[in-house]
């Protein structure tokens, strides 16, 4: 009997599809308070004045906060005030928070307030905020707390600055034949997750901080409070039950912070922070923009010998993950290819924008799209396929990283299978342009991915299984389920390794930090890996007590026995075995004496052999593993309207190995339908001083799902040794190359190379015509 590779249902399905899953916002109070915001209407402003005194008149009315005496915030800098003070850095920056008994109410007061602000220059884009002269969105970035291996450059708008210095670059250009060096750009997003943001706080009369969030970290929940507001971390319990998306936007802290300053106004009274889609889109933080320049040389034979990057990620008002998502960008500069001289300068810098956080992929489909873009571009010009020239270069086992960090067959998978399976999916026929009359053509794009974890280098999770009178189990994990599937998977890891039924396997949705084991965060394609450690760790400590406990009944040695079916029997006579459901809350003899206990496992996993990146060189061992693979899309274009129809996407991973085949292809699907929203129309537009002008799901567009191409995907296994049975994270690596294969099939249909997302109809007709207003 085996859990891995068999598409089971996930476990909390049933709940989700009656409608009876609870959220945040499900959770109930008799009674709540609510709350309302004043955000600021300039992207750069000082605030001169703050009146109040109208608002304070409104019936309902418990309590209205601003900015003054409270702290600093931030992970990597504490640069964020809660609520905006002195001056605002971002159009929608919270300002005043108001809060009363009815939503209406805080609303209402809200209209009353009136502020008084006096204009400041607008950065409008990472160039903008690069030039010598720029205006300082922080002027004080001096005087900040800065968490180690992060480094803002104070005097400027650089809030992280990356170097990765490998080989000799200029050497490797000199040898070249060709060298294409272009220019891209896109502006910021969001994460658009289906549920909004939602927070509640709650002070007990005894000081307990009770604080009820939608996010991906209640962890760093509890132990920012606690560090940040001088709150014993036991007082802090943070409550997480299932998410309704998240993509990395939930990984930040904001309306948390929000809540519990405001339950703190009232008394310790339950209030509540949910945002309203608008709130959501310009308030909390945003999917990361980027300017990228990208030089690469190869020689006649299509030989890549060097290559240079520069990355200015636009990390807009706050540093957030933008400095971590810039880091990580360089770290994998290159894509998965082998370079022997690379050269990268990957900056977040502060500008006059929504301020961003993590992203699924966080930063990978970023630098992919102008990375493999100019990867295309390279091959054409040195005549060859697209995938060849990619074979040519594949990054594989004995080469180095960016990082220099080796490369075994074990933690950097199969690029080159993933490639030729892609191009038996796509079949004997391929074209890469193919005109079909009446003005249409259909073309096809290729890209490769990787990406590795740049994540604490002492990151850890722990987990706890129990067991019931029927020989049953429970798990129980800090993992959040935010939609990916992962606690069911890690079911599956336990059946296998119990060799039972996976029914017989319960786990716990929600996480309660007082009694759930410590996961660091549900990010960074890290939960299989990461918790199942923890959960084989569990399994084997449960196993060890079973056997210590059958050895004294069966009078034979521990290592003679094996746990399997529900029962703990002799390998060599099977038919000697007491079932685990008599074990597991200790054995009864016949006579009535016994022996034994109730059996815990308890597992524990902590990241190892991580190497933080040199700050000059970047030389380090950044993650322990890269998930590669290999992707293409097909569309159809109209030459006359500058239209084009998503016709197929293709997309092979190394997966190590399929635990939820039908889980990996959704996974895979949903990332890729991200990439091909956030590639083809998802952006915010900015007025010339910086306000967002589509801060509605009506004005800010999404692919729909009558929109989505054919998805053929499949998966490679080269296993990872030091995981769960091989495993490798997958649930972020369908996005990364899809930005990227798209504007290449596009490039190709067109017969022009595009350098600007998103690949609107306008934005093709402005690169077809020479336009780049």
């Amino acid at each position: 009997m085996s859990g891995l590779g068999k598409s089971i249902i996930r476990k909390e399905a049933f709940d989700k599809v009656t409608g009876n899953a609870k959220y945040v916002n499900d959770v109930p109070f008799s009674r709540v308070l609510e709350t309302a915001f004043v955000l600021s209407s300039h992207a750069h402003a000082k605030i001169v004045s703050i009146d109040i005194s109208q608002a304070e008149k409104v019936h309902g009315v418990k309590a209205i906060i601003t900015g003054e005496n409270l702290p600093l915030t931030g992970e990597d800098i504490f640069d964020r005030p809660i609520l905006a003070y002195d001056k605002v850095r971002y159009f929608g920056e919270p300002v005043v928070m108001i809060v009363a008994e009815k939503k209406y109410q805080a609303k209402l007061a809200a209209s009353f307030i009136k502020i008084r602000y006096s204009p400041l220059p607008v950065i409008q884009s990472p160039l903008e905020a690069m030039e010598q002269n720029s205006p300082l969105v922080h002027e004080k970035l001096g005087e900040y707390k800065v968490m180690k291996g992060v480094y803002p450059v104070p005097g400027t708008n650089i809030a992280n600055h990356t170097k990765i210095r490998k080989g000799n670059v200029e050497d490797g250009f000199s040898r070249c034949d060709v060298i294409v060096e272009k220019s891209y750009s896109f502006t910021q997003s969001d994460h658009a997750a289906m549920e909004t943001r939602c927070a509640i706080a709650e002070i007990t009369p005894s000081g307990i901080v009770n604080i009820y969030s939608s996010s991906q970290a209640p962890y760093l929940i509890k132990k920012s409070l606690s560090s940040i507001f001088n709150i014993q971390e036991g007082k802090v319990d943070v409550h997480t039950p299932l998410v309704g998306g998240a993509y990395g936007g939930k990984a930040a802290i904001q309306l948390e912070y929000l809540a519990y300053i405001a339950s703190r106004a009232v008394g310790g009274t339950p209030v509540k922070v949910l945002n309203s889609r608008e709130e959501d889109l310009i308030m909390s933080p945003v999917h990361i923009g980027l300017t990228a320049t990208v030089k690469i040389g190869c020689t006649a034979d299509g030989k890549i010998q060097a290559a240079k990057y520069t990355y200015l990620f636009d990390g807009g008002a706050y540093s957030d993950k933008g400095v971590d998502m810039s880091k990580s960008a360089g770290i994998d500069c290159t894509g998965p290819y082998n370079i022997e001289n690379v050269w990268c300068d990957s900056y977040c810098m502060y500008t006059n924008h929504p301020y961003s956080t993590s992203f699924r992929g966080f930063s990978h489909s970023e630098l992919t799209f102008a990375a493999d873009r100019t990867i295309d571009i390279l091959a054409k010009e040195v005549n060859m396929d697209p995938i060849d020239f990619r074979l040519r270069n594949a990054i594989k086992q004995g080469d180095t990283t960016p990082t220099q960090s080796p490369l075994t067959a074990s933690n950097i998978g199969n690029v080159t299978k993933c490639l030729k399976r892609l191009k038996e999916l796509i079949g004997p026929n391929m074209e890469y342009r193919k005109e079909m009359g009446a003005g249409k053509v259909r073309s096809l794009g290729i890209s490769c991915l990787w990406k590795t974890s740049n994540i604490d280098s002492d990151a850890g999770s722990g987990a706890i299984i129990t067991f019931n009178n029927d020989g049953s189990m429970n798990l129980n994990t800090g993992l959040v389920e935010i939609g990916q599937g992962t606690k069911t998977a890690l079911t599956q890891i336990i059946a296998e390794r119990f060799k039972m039924d996976v029914s017989m396997i319960h786990v716990k949705m929600p996480v309660d930090t007082e009694i759930t084991p410590e996961h660091w965060k549900t990010v960074a394609s890290r939960g299989t890996f990461m918790v199942g450690r923890a959960v084989m760790d569990a399994c084997n400590d449960a196993i060890d007590q079973f056997k210590h406990v059958a050895s004294k009944i069966l009078l034979v040695e521990e290592e003679d026995l094996e746990v399997a079916g529900g029962k703990v029997y002799l390998r060599a006579n099977p038919d000697r075995s007491i079932p685990m459901a008599e074990l597991a809350h200790g054995y009864k003899y016949p006579k009535g004496s016994a022996i034994g206990g109730e059996i815990i496992g308890r597992g524990k996993y902590i990241l190892r052999n991580i190497v933080p990146i040199d700050q000059e060189t970047g030389k380090g061992v950044p993650g322990p593993e890269w998930t590669v693979g290999a992707e293409a899309v097909e569309v159809e274009y109209d030459e006359e309207n500058y239209t084009y129809e998503l016709k197929k996407v293709y997309a092979v991973i190394d997966c190590g190995r399929l635990i939820n085949p039908l889980l990996a292809r959704g996974q895979v699907m949903g990332a890729a339908h991200m990439g091909l929203s956030f590639a083809s129309r998802e952006k915010f537009d900015f007025s010339y001083d910086g306000k967002v002008l589509n801060p509605q799901l009506r004005t800010y567009h999404l692919l729909r799902y009558g929109e989505n191409p054919e998805y053929i995907v499949d998966f490679v296994e080269t296993p990872f040794l030091d995981s769960p049975y091989g495993i490798r994270g997958i649930g972020e690596h369908g996005i990364i190359g899809i930005p990227a294969a798209l504007a290449n099939s596009l490039s190709n249909a067109m017969e022009t190379e595009l350098f600007t997302l998103p690949l609107t109809p306008e934005n093709l007709w402005r690169s077809k015509n020479g336009d780049h207003s």
